[in-house]
């Protein structure tokens, strides 16, 4: 009975990595206005494998590590990228239509928080 009761447990609580991996996969337009009226935008490309890996560009860079999880309601990826420089480390999480997220460069001396939707067809 304990083992049945675990394997329902799990059952529950797993998400397929492809199912997950939908959410957050695909382009992506990303608001880093940082004044009001103010228009500046970039694009993300965001794919993500079903070992957990994530793939993609954001910024004009390309994503060198990343990893992906479904958890606690959530589906958040973080990776990061470089601007030749050093690195910037970024976490986005799915919020509905829309997707929320963070950027850290410590040698930049900046932490950026910013929204992205999907692109107009």
């Amino acid at each position: 009975m304990r083992r049945f009761v675990l394997c329902v447990l799990v059952s529950l609580t797993a998400v397929p990595a492809s199912a997950a991996g939908t959410g957050l996969d695909g382009a992506w337009v990303v608001d880093l206005s940082s004044k009001p009226g103010e228009v500046y935008t970039q694009p993300m490309q965001l794919s993500l494998a079903a070992d957990g890996t994530v793939s993609g560009s954001f910024y004009g860079s390309a994503i060198e590590a990343g990893r992906w999880k479904q958890d606690r309601g959530r589906l958040c990826a973080s990776f990061r990228t470089t601007d030749g420089a050093g690195p910037y480390h970024t976490a986005v999480c799915l919020a509905g239509a829309t997707a929320s997220g963070q950027t850290w460069a410590e040698h930049r001396n900046f932490l950026f928080n910013w929204n992205a939707t999907r692109p107009a067809p």
